[in-house]
């Protein structure tokens, strides 16, 4: 025990007993598996909402998975989970609740922060934003010349770039296809350049995501945005009809020149990473319209009521987040593939990456001692069929354990030509055959029987045995989508909540900013900037000299 009551997770006899079956199993391989239970491949599935996971392929008993579920009573994954969705404050080290599900509970709900019941002010703000969109989608809302927005541009970074991003890429087919909507994050004026070069300032909208109004790169991109627009329009008053902002910190909102009224407040009880189904999914809401955005955030709240009220036995986010630790910390896996097979979720495994690695990114618990099992695993991925093309030789036959999501859709969106819709089942084929040869592999002997040659034969042979998820839903709609991040979100919340860190801070991003902006001035100024480790003054050094 510690002074604060706690068993340490690796002490606990749940952890214990987990090592131990660890132990007893050995190799199993999942062909006996099947072969003990040819009901498997049913038996181990769970629905949630649209969802339909599988997860028979995984090196998993049902002692496996009872022990894992003892492990998340014994470290009250349950407990936290309460005191989430009641308000309570489980952000220890910045002192604040953790209510991303409050940005789409019912417009009756009620979930209360110091006393104050939230809802009302999120479904306010969401009225607000869906009577803008809506006068940018029927050309009410006009520039500083009186022509109608087509293009809108979304300068963010990190949560309030990626999951906007991402979403606008998934959900294409609900768009307005005559709007143009970009992007831009990277402090790399190169980044802004191609945003915009083909752009009509006159009819081009800025949304300025910053909480603060301060995050240093989103604030320099929008500050050169406004210097590309003043170019061309001339008149300072331009800048209030062509940006609007995301924050709030309405004074510094006021000076960049952008009128309040236009300006969306969000919560610091809502983490980036956890925040575009608020005002930061804007740009997403004028892309798919208002109605589309609910039927997203409704998506959202069936997988919330699912993981709050669901059996530990039948509560698939608790499930996958107790897989993510058989894997990573009994069996020593380092990572996670998240591959989805569907060209539209092309930027989901780069959102789940931020979602899952800054949120479990950690190395002490909640107490602030030093951990000493492994925390979040390096989560990566592209979509199938290109990376069956690329990485997936070293998923089947390298070295490395590497546990894998499989994404897929029963249907292909419906603006697609009868031609395009008929390669659906090329693609979701590959699915499948994609999750049988990694469970199952080909052993020599098959290999053999098919007359390869013996020289041939241990380079064709597969091990198998590595596990997989796969999730699959009749279409990928807006519901869908917003199912799809709660899962994963809840996901990350199980496995924080198990290896007893905080998953709602992110103390390492802010070291850069902090360190960057002291060595900025070597850079523009040639100042000297205590501190600097020979190394990095050298490179400040060579730079210089080469910017010259």
């Amino acid at each position: 025990m510690n002074a604060d009551g706690r068993t340490r997770l690796n002490r606990t006899p749940e952890w214990t007993a987990l090592a131990k079956h660890r132990e007893e199993l050995g190799e199993v391989r999942l062909r006996e598996l099947f072969a003990a239970d040819p009901g498997r491949g049913t038996g181990y599935t769970l629905r949630v909402g649209d969802l339909y996971v599988d997860y028979s392929k995984h090196l998993v008993t049902d002692d496996t998975l009872r022990l894992l579920r003892e492990l998340a009573v014994a470290t009250d994954v349950s407990g936290l989970r309460d005191a989430m969705f009641r308000g309570e404050r489980i952000n220890t080290t910045e002192d604040r609740a953790v209510l991303h599900t409050a940005l789409r509970a019912a417009r009756d709900a009620v979930i209360e922060v110091d006393g104050e019941n939230v809802v009302p002010g999120v479904h306010a703000v969401l009225d607000r934003m869906a009577g803008f969109a809506q006068q940018v989608r029927s050309g009410e809302w006009t520039g500083h010349t009186g022509r109608r927005i087509r293009n809108v541009v979304n300068i963010g970074i990190g949560g309030s770039d990626l999951g906007p991003a991402m979403a606008y890429e998934a959900l294409r087919a609900f768009t307005d296809r005559d709007l143009t909507v970009r992007f831009v994050s990277n402090v790399d004026g190169a980044d802004l350049h191609e945003a915009v070069r083909d752009l009509d300032p006159a009819e081009t909208l800025f949304i300025v995501a910053s909480k603060t109004f301060t995050t240093i790169e989103t604030v320099t991109n929008a500050t050169s945005a406004r210097s590309w627009l003043l170019a061309a329009l001339g008149d300072e008053k331009a800048v209030a009809a062509h940006f609007v902002a995301l924050s709030t910190n309405a004074e510094k909102v006021a000076d960049f020149g952008i009128d309040t009224a236009n300006m969306f407040e969000f919560w610091d009880w809502v983490g980036g990473r956890y925040s575009f189904d608020s005002a930061i999914g804007l740009s997403l809401m004028i892309a798919i319209g208002p109605d589309r955005f609910r039927e997203m955030l409704d998506g959202f709240r069936i997988v919330d009521e699912h993981f709050r009220t669901a059996p530990a036995e039948a509560n698939a986010p608790l499930l996958m987040g107790l897989l993510g630790i058989w894997y990573n910390n009994f069996h020593d896996a380092q990572s996670h593939a998240v591959l989805p097979y569907s060209h539209y979720l092309s930027k989901f495994t780069a959102y789940l990456q931020q979602l899952d690695m800054e949120s479990n990114g950690k190395s002490v618990d909640r107490q602030g001692r030093p951990v000493v099992w492994q925390t979040g695993p390096v989560v990566w991925g592209t979509p199938g069929t290109n990376g069956q093309h690329a990485y997936y030789q070293l998923i089947h036959q390298g070295t490395k354990l590497i546990p894998a999501d499989l994404i897929g859709f029963a249907r292909p969106v419906d603006e697609l030509s009868d031609e395009l819709k008929a390669q659906h089942d090329l693609l979701m084929a590959n699915l499948f055959a994609q999750g049988q040869a990694l469970a199952f592999g080909r052993t020599a002997e098959e290999v053999r029987a098919d007359g390869v040659p013996e020289e041939q034969v241990p380079h064709r042979t597969f091990r198998g045995n590595h596990p997989t998820t796969t999730i699959l839903a009749t279409e990928l709609t807006p519901s869908v989508l917003g199912q799809l991040i709660a899962l994963y979100e809840h996901k990350v919340f199980v496995q924080g909540a198990v290896w007893n860190i905080d998953s709602f801070d992110q103390w390492g991003v802010e070291l850069g900013k902090v360190l960057a902006k002291r060595v900025e001035p070597a850079l523009t100024g040639g100042a000297d900037v205590p501190g600097l480790d020979p190394s990095t003054a050298a490179l400040v050094a060579a730079y210089r000299e080469r910017r010259k």
